[in-house]
């Protein structure tokens, strides 16, 4: 099948390689002719498991082409799927003027019918407004173009999680299609079933619905799941205060199976380009309807608090005035396998830190280059401040001679460092954990002054099992 991507950004680049790996004829297209020159010559711009292999060997096969020609782009296609970001506006809504740019080129160009599917992530309504701007681009054009019916708009919403998106899109626990009206089914239902079947070989995954529907599907995913984050970080904090243990409560009510154990991990805060915009955007949906969602506020505001947690511990054991001090940080990117510092939790914690007066050395596998060029960015203003961060080039050089060590992601690498080595390398041997990677009572066994989130209990009131 001939397919054409708009944007080779994130979601993009990751959809239209794992379609040519199906066997598709698929081009790639965005107005950012750097971008696009650079995935000519073989480079990936991000980072991804597994996508770099998938871009070079399709491009290889001739399966996968990138290009700037709108035109030929459009023609290329019977599909057009339109992947391009939807910012958030100041007030939080998703801005819609990317994803409506695309549909005008496309209606401009094309001169047979189209399948238009909306893959990125945009408010309800938004198959309608696409619809409407190709329609009068079409009645724009006149004669033979304004005669209808000519395409279709089709919602079909990605769930890809960075770090794993290439199996999650080859393997997908679901596919869901929209459709704008039962005529745009018959028209579209088999060309895109004929499509996603190779995806769902051994058991039907595809999930067909109306349009608002789908499109309201992926919002209310990404809340569920960063409403279970922020209820477990506050059960978490509860539990030091408690001087209980976060993780056996974990366990214990993980085991549900009308719970389940997935996103039950407490931590240092969600961040990334998906749950912070996702669940403001459906907050803006709900005062655009005078329904206000009081629950998602308050997922919200946890998550900013938690953000700021391990600087809270920090300033419980040195005072809210870090001068003088030397902290290092392992993780910068919002999650492990991903080089993406969008709201990523580090971005607070490395700006907190250095406003209250510490020096700090930090380390990330993979995100090194682009935490520097956001920390740079965003506090290009205050000189004084970035000359007090330092960039290690590996976990144990980040640690040497500083008074606590922060962990902010949960890189694999992390997880069994040499902690002879590490103890010899701080100052001090704090450990302040974001992550709760090991066992409160085999690091202090270890010599560790070890801080978690949500299982500081004594080592006294602890209890063996049986």
């Amino acid at each position: 099948m001939n397919l054409t991507i708009f944007g080779v950004g994130y979601v993009g680049l990751v959809t239209g390689a794992c379609l040519a790996e199906m066997g598709n004829a698929v081009v790639c297209v965005d107005v950012n002719a750097e971008k696009i020159a650079s995935l000519q010559m073989g480079v990936v711009p991000i980072f991804e498991p597994g996508l770099r292999e998938l871009v070079d060997s399709n491009a290889h096969a001739g399966r996968l082409a990138f290009s700037t020609d709108m035109a030929y782009a459009v023609a290329h296609g019977d599909v057009q799927f339109i992947a391009v970001g939807t910012p958030s506006d100041a007030d939080g809504s998703a801005d819609l003027r990317y994803v409506l740019d695309v549909a005008r080129t496309i209606a401009t160009h094309m001169t047979g019918f189209k399948v238009i599917v909306n893959k990125s992530t945009v408010p309800v309504g938004s198959g309608e407004a696409v619809h409407r701007a190709v329609e009068a681009v079409l009645a724009q054009r006149g004669g033979e173009a304004a005669v209808a019916p000519r395409f279709a708009v089709i919602s079909n919403p990605e769930f890809l999680r960075e770090g794993s998106a290439v199996d999650d899109f080859m393997r997908p626990d679901r596919i869901i299609i929209g459709f704008g009206s039962a005529q745009e089914e018959q028209l579209a239902g088999s060309l895109l079933r004929e499509l996603y079947r190779p995806f769902g070989h051994d058991h039907d995954r595809l999930l067909c619905m109306d349009r608002r529907s789908a499109e309201f599907t992926k919002y209310v995913a990404n809340a569920m799941l960063a409403t279970r984050i922020s209820f477990m970080n506050e059960m978490a904090n509860l539990a030091d205060r408690l001087g209980a243990d976060i993780e056996p409560v974990r366990a214990g009510i993980g085991s549900d199976p009308r719970i389940g154990d997935s996103f039950l991990y407490p931590g240092a805060g969600y961040g990334g380009s998906c749950f912070p915009k996702d669940v403001a955007a459906l907050q803006c949906m709900g005062n655009s309807v005078g329904l206000p969602l009081r629950v998602l506020a308050a997922v919200e505001q946890v998550n900013e608090d938690q953000k700021r947690l391990l600087v809270h511990k920090l300033a419980l054991r040195f005072g809210s005035d870090f001068s003088g001090c030397r902290f290092a940080l392992w993780g910068l990117a919002f999650k492990p396998n991903t080089d993406d510092m969008r709201e990523a939790s580090s971005r607070v914690i490395v700006r907190e830190l250095l406003e209250r007066g510490a020096a700090l050395c930090v380390f990330d596998p993979v995100a090194m280059s682009e935490a520097r060029r956001c920390f740079e960015a965003e506090m290009r203003n205050r000189p004084d401040l970035l000359q007090r961060i330092s960039y290690a080039e590996g976990p144990i050089e980040a640690a040497r001679d500083a008074d606590a060590l922060l962990i902010v992601t949960e890189w694999q690498v992390f997880r069994s460092p040499n902690f002879d080595a590490l103890k010899a390398a701080l100052r001090q041997p704090l450990v302040v954990d974001g992550r709760n990677l090991y066992e409160p009572s085999a690091m202090r066994a270890l010599g560790f002054d070890y801080l978690t989130i949500g299982r500081d209990v004594p080592d006294a009131l602890r209890t063996t099992a049986l």
